[in-house]
């Protein structure tokens, strides 16, 4: 009895139960203390913050603000470190000194990068220089990379760096030095207010103009070149040498497609069964990414791993797992070689480079740490990742991975069952496995896809599931030998092996690509919405307990946040195309003009393109005007001379907003009252949209033009046209 009553002394019946306040508090506290070892994992994100700031601002600013921040928060930090100060103290620091520390990256990188950008020169000029690479071939034909040695009008200093050409004819090969007679612009802004900035994207990778061919393709007599750029043409020779081999021995279909996987080239590839890759899903297999470096990278690992294992003398000796790592090392770099070393190869070569680094210092290979040692190194080398699709898309699916590994739980190996029962019990893990990271990954890279391509593959997971396992067992091993064997001409059967399976997985996306309703448009939700969902998807993996959670709302930002109303009327950039909104279709006034645009617009606004009617439209060799009120809202006039008096005052008389892409003079008094717009608002401002400002009676705009989004950058400073000769 006694001893029964000691131990009921232990719990009074009268002890106060916590209240609701402090269990919640407890769980707080139990939920912050979960995440002593992660918030490290925040740092990347502060310094892409940093970075993603500063390709915000409208105006460039000067060096020493964000350096002179970034030192005295960094020093700050390092001297709470030091001190002993807790966590409450030193963990905002570290944040403050990484925002600073990313913003004061991109700034030096945007000063490093920084390299003349071509004027758009008001006539055809003679153009000479060495092609350094093939590029993709675009609606007018194909596309080669010249470094230009003379530029006729302009001066040396003034010589872009790199030039992106429109060829006539067949492409000239790397190395060759060729003489073009071509009409030069800077490259493109971007189609709408907001849309994705080419010129940004051509400034970072030093593309300092566009030119167009209007003559064939001639050799030219230059001097030799540096060795840095002979030992690059020499390289891309090589892979264009092996790309067009690859389509020798397997065809342009599925050659072109495994073309475009090995090296990088897409000069093979059938732009309708893009369409329907893209349609299915599945685009993203045709460009080297980072799923191509895991497997190439992950291939040759477990390869030699395998080879190490099977040696048993080598086996007690080595350790195979860090030969294997090697290995891998060996790969990853080879295949970014061959591929061109494009910026998302670059970053995917990086990734996986942690990854086996990680393996050779006997650390954890996939690991939330690793990505964010991953992201941070990413982002210092090349800031302005942080606002290309690619690398958003990218980490998220991959941090939603490695979030899934984590979560995912461990089961008790069988001791002795039937291999019938483990055949099954395995394979339903595998399946499970595979469906449910396909939809985290789906689900961390929706935002992007819907705000940046603003389309969603309503089927992809249907698609993704059946193409992985030929991609990844089949596909990507096979190219791998097959590329290495076929400079030796023993690739045969490897690119065979390869080209079945690529030819599977151009089926699969076909007949994905065919069914009812397997794309779906969606409108760009107001810019934003893809920062708040890009934390929601971070804070839904980095953060470890239930809590996790409350990120899933700020995740789905973009699906949910309200679309603005469509602008009335866009007018692209020169004045060249101009469509209108009508009952949520974009009719557009020139068909088959400029067509990318078009589309990008439209599918940004979420609206359907269509060709206009041409009974209700009086058009001529450089105008078209709506035959009545009714007809539409805009008049355009893409002639490069000025419209007469006569017809201007036409023009005026058709529509309330008219479109002239010349500078004009006096304006008729038919033009009262009406939107006037000319060359002198197309070299200020670019393409506009406009939206109606009151009632149509009083014929009031509200406009918006690409140049108040871009702002004064370094990318959107374009020299002045040299006068003609």
């Amino acid at each position: 009895m006694a001893g029964r009553s000691g131990r009921a002394a232990l719990i009074t019946p009268d002890a106060a139960k916590p209240t609701p306040v402090a269990r919640a508090r407890r769980f707080l506290k139990d939920q912050i203390d979960a995440q002593a070892l992660r918030w490290r994992l925040w740092a990347p994100v502060a310094f892409g913050g940093g970075c993603a700031v500063y390709f915000g601002l409208r105006v460039e600013p000067p060096l020493w603000p964000p350096g002179l921040a970034a030192l005295v928060v960094s020093a700050a930090w390092l001297a709470a470190r030091r001190a002993g100060l807790t966590r409450r103290w030193t963990l905002p620091l570290m944040l403050l000194a990484c925002f600073a520390l990313g913003l004061a990256c991109a700034r030096l990188r945007t000063g490093a990068t920084a390299a003349p950008i071509a004027p758009a020169m008001s006539r055809p000029t003679v153009i000479e220089g060495w092609v350094v690479d093939v590029d993709s071939p675009g609606a007018a034909g194909p596309r080669v990379v010249i470094v230009p040695v003379r530029v006729r009008g302009l001066a040396p200093e003034a010589t872009p760096v790199r030039l992106r050409a429109t060829v006539r004819g067949e492409a000239p090969g790397p190395g060759e030095a060729v003489r073009l007679f071509a009409v030069l612009n800077p490259p493109p802004a971007p189609a709408s207010p907001g849309a994705y900035d080419f010129g940004r994207n051509a400034f970072f990778q030093r593309m300092g103009g566009v030119a167009f061919a209007v003559g064939e393709t001639r050799p030219a007599w230059l001097p030799e070149p540096p060795a840095g750029l002979r030992r690059t043409m020499a390289i891309n020779g090589l892979r264009y040498d092996l790309a067009r081999r690859i389509v020798a021995r397997l065809g342009p279909r599925t050659g072109g497609v495994a073309a475009a996987m090995t090296t990088g080239h897409e000069a093979w590839l059938d732009p309708a069964e893009v369409d329907r890759m893209r349609d299915s899903g599945l685009a993203h297999i045709l460009s080297i990414s980072g799923l191509h470096m895991a497997v190439v990278g992950g291939f040759a690992f477990f390869l030699f791993r395998l080879l190490v294992a099977a040696w048993p003398w080598l086996a007690l000796r080595v350790s195979g797992k860090k030969v294997a790592a090697w290995a891998g090392l060996l790969a990853v770099g080879t295949y970014l070689v061959v591929s061109g070393a494009p910026p998302p190869a670059e970053r995917a070569a990086i990734t996986a480079a942690i990854a086996f680094v990680a393996v050779l210092l006997d650390r954890q290979a996939i690991s939330m740490h690793a990505l964010a040692v991953a992201a941070l190194v990413v982002l210092a080398l090349q800031p302005e990742a942080i606002v290309t699709p690619g690398f958003q898309m990218s980490f998220a699916a991959t941090a939603a991975l490695v979030a899934l590994v984590e979560a995912w739980p461990r089961r008790p190996k069988e001791i002795s069952a039937p291999w019938p029962i483990l055949l099954v019990q395995r394979s339903g893990a595998w399946l499970g496995a595979a469906v449910l990271a396909s939809l985290v990954a789906g689900a961390a890279t929706g935002p992007f896809a819907m705000q940046h391509f603003n389309r969603t593959a309503m089927y992809g997971l249907l698609a993704n599931l059946t193409v992985a396992p030929i991609s990844d067992f089949v596909v990507m091993p096979m190219l791998a030998l097959g590329a290495l064997l076929e400079p030796l001409g023993l690739g045969a059967p490897f690119l065979w092996a390869a080209g079945q399976g690529i030819g599977a997985t151009l089926d699969v996306g076909g007949w994905v690509a065919g069914l009812p309703g397997a794309v779906r448009t969606v409108a760009s939700a107001p810019d934003v919405a893809l920062p708040v969902a890009f934390l929601g998807v971070l804070f839904c993996c980095l953060w470890r307990g239930p809590l996790r959670w409350l990120g899933f709302p700020f995740a789905c930002a973009v699906l949910l946040w309200p679309r603005p109303p469509a602008p009335a009327i866009w007018i692209g950039d020169g004045a060249t195309q101009a469509a209108f909104v009508h009952e949520r279709t974009a009719v557009v006034v020139r068909p088959g003009v400029r067509r990318f645009a078009v589309d990008v617009w439209s599918r940004r606004r979420g609206v359907q393109a269509v060709e206009r009617p041409g009974e209700a439209w009086s058009c001529s060799r450089f105008a078209c005007a709506p035959a009545t009120p009714e007809s539409g809202p805009v008049a355009l006039w893409w002639g490069r001379r000025p419209p007469g008096p006569a017809q201007l005052e036409a023009l005026c008389r058709s529509a309330p907003v008219v479109v002239v892409r010349p500078e004009l003079g006096v304006l008729p008094s038919a033009c009262e009252g009406r939107l006037v717009l000319d060359g002198v608002d197309w070299a200020r401002g670019g393409a506009v949209e406009l939206w109606r400002d009151g009632q149509p009676e009083a014929n009031r705009w509200r406009a918006k033009w690409v140049s108040e989004a871009r702002g004064d950058r370094p990318w959107s400073r374009f020299a002045a046209a040299p006068p003609p000769e």
